[in-house]
């Protein structure tokens, strides 16, 4: 027990001087460990204040080349204001020398208007003197003159100014006739020859337009084809083309009627198509009208771009060229509405030309003139003023719109083109074999014409000339005087407008002549 005691005893001790030992080493290492960090650190601070002495060199010396700039800037700025200064205080000084020498030359042309004004004065206070001696002498020479004429000044001078104003009437009047006479003279020789021209420089066709086609076949068998079971065939395609399909006994031909040539040309082309393709039944008519349609609306769009590149006519709206494409199919007593368009446009150009005027303007008003017959719905207005109306819709220059619409003298005419048209029309419409009227109709309307004018009181006689575009109408001398027959003769013009129907314009002529006849027996 005892031993186990001692070493116990002798283990703690030897503990307990090891560890001591251990302090000791301990220690000493760290304290050298510490000397090795404070040397670092030392040196770190060393090396820290070098470096920062000279960062604070360099931002010294940054500081004195920024200021240095910004000194050289300052002095820099300071002498140009100063400059500028300088030279605005030599302006104003020159510009004050300037005005100071216009100040004195002002004031030098101030005293001469002044004494100038002074010499006015003197001598309009010596003219005033002069007059009014003037007045005295004149007024006593003409008391002197009154004594004598025995009429007083205010007498004299009305006396004076009736006596020239008779005289300058009567030779105001002789000159104006003579200037009337000869300006009349001129005009219509003129006015003849620009037309005479126009004419023969203008190749025209005769009328050859009616209301039927007939389309040829091949043999007579295939008209039972047409005609189809009950006639169904033939139905179905008037239903379909709108107009009349003629099968009687006239060899190898079907008659096909109809007053819209549009209409008639659809029903020409489907029919020869059914009897090329073999195959006649109501489901295929409709099939083949319907692209028939179809196609003839695209051949209307090309006759007018066509028609139109002919004339040498652009810009104009896609609209007004189909119209323009549906007057090939359109007729106006026999005569072709395209034929006649193109021809009062060349007519229209070329009177334009002769004139001086703008002959393309003219050439586009005359082709235009009859847009308003070929719109496709029903209008009551006349087709002048429509084909006015869709003209400005479609943007078309004023003096064509105006020429449209006046042609037929619904509306005032403003431009010189329009009675161009007029013209034109008239001359297209009115030369032998333009235009083809069945003979009992044309011979009623003559009839009518006549007996219309013979209704009014004082018409002796009357005739219709010029194929019916003009009236001659003598009248009773004793009971119609001159004033009356001028407004009969417009009357009878507004009654003809109110009941007639007729191409073109009627002149209406009254004539009131005066006969005495005796016999000697």
């Amino acid at each position: 027990m005892g031993e186990i005691l001692y070493i116990i005893l002798a283990g703690v001790i030897g503990l307990a001087a090891g560890g001591g030992l251990a302090s000791m080493l301990v220690k000493g290492k760290n304290k050298k460990i510490e000397e090795e960090a404070r040397e670092k650190a030392k040196a770190i601070l060393r090396e820290a204040e070098l470096n920062a002495e000279s960062i604070k060199k360099d931002r010294i010396l940054e500081a004195k080349e920024k200021f240095l700039k910004l000194k050289a800037e300052f002095d820099e700025e300071t002498s140009n204001k100063k400059n500028i200064l300088i030279t605005n205080e030599n302006k104003l000084k020159q510009r004050e020398q300037h005005l100071s020498k216009e100040l004195e030359r002002t004031k030098r042309k101030e005293a001469e208007l002044d004494s100038a004004k002074e010499n006015v004065q003197a001598q309009l206070h010596s003219l005033q003197i002069k007059k009014e001696e003037l007045e005295k002498v004149t007024n006593r020479r003409i008391a002197d003159l009154e004594k004598v004429a025995g009429l007083t000044r205010e007498e004299a001078r009305e006396e004076l100014v009736t006596m020239l104003t008779e005289e300058a009437q009567s030779k105001a009047s002789s000159q104006i006739k003579d200037i009337l006479d000869e300006a009349k003279l001129t005009a219509t020789k003129q006015a003849k020859k620009i037309v005479l021209d126009t004419i023969q420089r203008t190749a025209t066709e005769h009328a050859v337009e009616n209301c039927v086609s007939v389309f040829n076949i091949e043999s007579d068998d295939i008209k039972g084809k047409v005609i189809g079971r009950e006639g169904r065939n033939i139905r179905a395609l008037e239903a379909a083309t709108g107009v009349e399909i003629v099968v009687d006994d006239t060899p190898e031909a079907i008659i096909i009627s109809g007053f819209d040539p549009v209409r008639r040309e659809v029903a020409r082309l489907s029919l020869h198509r059914l009897v090329q393709d073999g195959r006649i039944h109501p489901a295929r008519i409709e099939e083949v009208v319907a692209k028939t349609q179809k196609n003839i609306n695209e051949e209307i769009m090309e006759i007018g771009e066509r028609t139109c590149i002919d004339l040498g006519i652009h810009g104009v709206h896609p609209e007004l060229i189909k119209m323009v494409g549906r007057m090939r199919f359109r007729s106006s007593y026999g005569q072709n509405l395209l034929q006649h368009s193109r021809e009062v446009a060349n007519l229209s150009a070329t009177m334009a030309a002769e004139m001086g005027l703008n002959a393309k303007l003219a050439k586009r008003a005359g082709l235009l003139h009859d847009i308003g017959k070929v719109w496709p719905e029903e209008q009551e207005l006349p087709h002048a003023v429509l084909g006015m109306e869709l003209a400005k819709r479609y943007k078309e220059h004023p003096e064509v719109c105006n020429a449209i619409g006046a042609h037929h003298d619904e509306i005032e005419m403003t431009s010189m083109i329009s009675p161009i048209v007029q013209a034109s029309d008239a001359i297209s419409g009115a030369r032998p074999g333009a235009r083809r009227e069945v003979m009992d109709s044309y011979i009623k309307r003559l009839k009518d014409l006549e007996a219309l004018a013979l209704s009014f009181d004082g018409v002796n006689k009357c005739f219709a000339m010029q194929a019916g575009r003009e009236l001659r109408v003598i009248v009773d001398a004793e009971n119609v005087d001159d004033g009356t027959a001028g407004q009969l003769s417009f009357d009878i013009s507004q009654k003809i407008e109110k009941e007639m129907q007729y191409p073109g314009q009627i002149k209406i002529t009254v004539i009131r002549e005066m006969r005495a006849v005796n016999y000697a027996r």
